[in-house]
């Protein structure tokens, strides 16, 4: 049986007194959501989060990264998995740190790679209306591509479905920005989600089951998927909703 060391990965580190502006720069330009703080002895200190450091100001070089730093969840490299998805699901983090019994940082497991080996295991329950958030925040095709981040910032997500004319026409995430390297930069001024966008929206109904729509978000490697009824976005469900409707037992 697989364990939290089978899955183990890189992932970004800061010391507690690096500059926040620091942080900002790795996340902004990196596929991770978070990044580990580490204290004045290199033991795990907690975790900071894109939508935190997103709102600091490049000319801000003096602000550190202790002010900004939260409780981050950890497991032993033994730990199963199903213990590791239960502190993703209590979190919603996008990752777990896996730490050593001296408080040494030895990397993470993500939720990514996690959540696909949990759903072999665990049959989710109930239906995608049952757990879905109806609040949805949308993008306009036609909106700047720094709005993108900009909604990282204001709401914590980091994908949104694009609407043209009050119709779904794709999704767009910050993943897409930084594959195609229009992540930063005042060059992307001009530059629209609609040139950016993941075309067509993979979407689910209020009536579907759960697991078919997490065999959806695994299938397509997505982490939100939009719930249509008819025309209308009425609701986003994501991995962490789908854990929700797991039974996991932990160690």
């Amino acid at each position: 049986m697989k364990t939290a060391a089978d899955l183990l990965r890189e992932v970004p580190l800061l010391s507690s007194d690096d500059r926040a502006t620091r942080a900002r720069s790795i996340l902004r330009d990196d596929q991770f959501r978070e990044a580990l703080v580490l204290d004045g002895r290199g033991a795990l200190a907690g975790y900071i989060d894109i939508s935190d450091v997103l709102r600091v100001d490049a000319t801000r070089s003096n602000v550190t990264v202790d002010g900004f730093v939260r409780e981050a969840p950890s497991v032993s490299p033994d730990a199963s998995l199903e213990r590791v998805g239960a502190l993703l699901r209590q979190y919603r983090n996008d990752s777990v740190a896996v730490v050593e019994k001296d408080g040494r940082v030895l990397g993470g497991v993500l939720l990514s790679e996690v959540f696909p080996i949990l759903l072999t295991r665990h049959v989710p329950r109930g239906l995608v209306s049952e757990l879905m958030s109806r609040r949805v925040v949308t993008v306009e095709a036609d909106n700047p591509v720094s709005r993108v981040l900009g909604l990282v910032q204001e709401s914590g997500y980091t994908a949104f479905p694009v609407l043209k004319r009050r119709s779904l026409v794709g999704m767009v995430s910050r993943r897409d920005l930084l594959a195609s390297g229009r992540a930063r930069g005042q060059a992307d001024a001009k530059l629209s989600v609609e040139a950016v966008m993941a075309t067509p929206a993979i979407t689910t109904t209020p009536e579907t089951a759960v697991r078919v729509a997490a065999a959806l978000i695994c299938r397509h490697d997505i982490s939100r998927l939009p719930v249509v009824q008819g025309d209308a976005v009425v609701g986003i469900i994501d991995r962490h909703d789908v854990l929700r409707a797991i039974a996991l037992a932990t160690d």
